[in-house]
């Protein structure tokens, strides 16, 4: 049986309009960077966003990756408040369905690979946060764990004393695919922004998610 469920925040609940990775970074992450003597292109960048390389790969660079991603979350939540001051941070129209999984008497809880600030300014920004049980952004402590990792996922496992069986892992993206099914989760993409292999189930919205997770609670209720 469902009993709780994982969301991704980033584009799953929470949208930013006009957003350019790379403009984002030529203009804000890279003068931050150089103020602290650090220089790092922006394709190695990309791939540790990407999990394409480990998040302590700038290691070999001499450069502590602990400083470098305390830097860029510093950056990025400036960042997400000058969005938000102009309006241009949006939570989807569906994000208030949060309610009615709370409703079904579900446990919640939010992973992001942004920083726990991030994350959790965003959520505050719409509301959102009163939702769920557990929140969880970067862990310093484990930069690597990130998703396509499972480790966040396995924290919010254990927040919500939940076992991989009783819960499904809802996201965008190929991370979120990729760290739920390591996790042992069953995975439901949310298809705005384009299907992606890979997942178990596939929905349009949060509406017909809560379509989705009350048919699956009913049917346990009344087989």
């Amino acid at each position: 049986m469902i009993r709780g469920i994982v969301f991704d925040v980033d584009e799953t609940l929470v949208y930013y309009e006009g957003y350019d990775h790379r403009e984002w970074y030529d203009n804000w992450v890279m003068p931050a960077l150089r103020k602290h003597g650090i220089e790092l292109d922006y394709k190695t960048y990309r791939k540790t966003v990407s999990g394409e390389l480990p998040r302590s790969y700038v290691e070999r660079f001499g450069i502590d990756p602990i400083e470098l991603w305390r830097i860029i979350d510093g950056v990025n939540l400036e960042y997400r408040k000058k969005l938000a001051s102009e309006g241009k941070i949006k939570a989807f129209p569906d994000a208030g369905v949060l309610a009615h999984f709370k409703q079904l008497g579900l446990k919640l809880a939010a992973v992001s690979n942004a920083s726990q600030e991030c994350t959790e300014f965003v959520l505050k920004l719409f509301g959102l946060k009163r939702y769920f049980d557990a929140v969880f952004g970067k862990d310093y402590s484990y930069l690597d764990g990130v998703k396509p990792s499972p480790y966040l996922i396995e924290k919010a496992l254990h927040a919500l004393q939940l076992t991989p069986e009783e819960a499904i892992m809802v996201g965008d993206s190929r991370l979120d695919i990729a760290a739920g099914h390591r996790a042992g989760l069953k995975v439901v993409q949310i298809t705005r922004f384009g299907k992606i292999d890979g997942a178990d189930y596939y929905v349009g919205d949060l509406q017909e998610l809560l379509g989705f997770i009350k048919r699956e609670v009913e049917s346990y209720k009344f087989p």
